[in-house]
């Protein structure tokens, strides 16, 4: 791995990859450096992890770089862990008091950042540094502000919760959902529609009852158990063809 020279002015480019922990960890930080002015372009995701990858690349850099600039175009998917990303540049300026300015915002990463009430365009200057921008060192932000933060960070954990959690479910519920196609003769949206009553009726989860369709219509499968069967039967009645 090239690290960045310590020689000011140098011209260098430096790429800081997580460490290997058995699992891929897909952001990885590339950096150039040219005449006091460091530009870094993550790549992957920031996820759990991504702070610590960042940390890596910041303290590589040589004591010259008075300007930071990330080029966040090859970002393409980020969680709340992408927040402790920008407090560590934010940390980073006020500390060292450099310039740090980020762009290329797309997609998803975007919308977080707006969701967290932070600007789309340019995160680091927000309503929590007095419209400081990225000239300078920022002021510590205020107790309400924080309290604030605290609140959007945690609504975004219980969305991107969610939305994780829709995105494992799926494909046991689109498996159960055929399944019932296949037998009942119904639709794809009846068969949802099913799903979700015989869910309810039964007071289980919808992703617990796909998985007892799933693995009962199988040679060797269990049958679901009274409750989820008196339901299912219940909610397949309602909406038969």
């Amino acid at each position: 791995m090239t690290t960045v020279s310590e020689h000011r002015d140098a011209d260098r480019t430096a790429t800081a990859r997580p460490p290997l922990t058995g699992q891929l960890d897909t952001l990885v930080v590339e950096a150039r450096v040219t005449h006091g002015r460091a530009v870094l372009r993550p790549r992957g995701e920031l996820v759990h992890g991504c702070a610590r990858t960042l940390a890596r690349t910041l303290d590589e850099l040589p004591a010259g770089v008075r300007e930071i600039e990330l080029d966040m175009s090859g970002v393409h998917f980020m969680d709340t862990a992408g927040l402790a990303f920008l407090d560590l540049l934010d940390d980073h300026r006020y500390r060292h008091g450099v310039t740090v300015t980020t762009g290329n915002w797309r997609g998803q990463p975007r919308r977080i950042l707006e969701l967290a009430g932070l600007d789309g365009t340019e995160p680091l200057r927000s309503a929590a540094h007095g419209g400081a921008g990225p000239a300078g060192p920022p002021p510590r932000t205020t107790s309400a502000v924080a309290l604030e933060r605290a609140e959007r960070l945690r609504m975004l954990q219980e969305e991107v919760a969610q939305l994780r959690h829709a995105i494992a479910s799926r494909p046991v519920i689109d498996q159960a959902r055929g399944m019932l196609m296949a037998t009942h003769g119904c639709s794809s949206q009846e068969a949802w529609t099913i799903l979700r009553e015989t869910s309810q009726l039964s007071n289980t989860k919808l992703r617990t009852v796909a998985a007892m369709v799933t693995a009962g219509a199988g040679a060797d499968g269990a049958p679901p158990p009274p409750r989820i069967r008196t339901a299912l039967r219940t909610a397949v009645a309602r909406h038969r063809v």
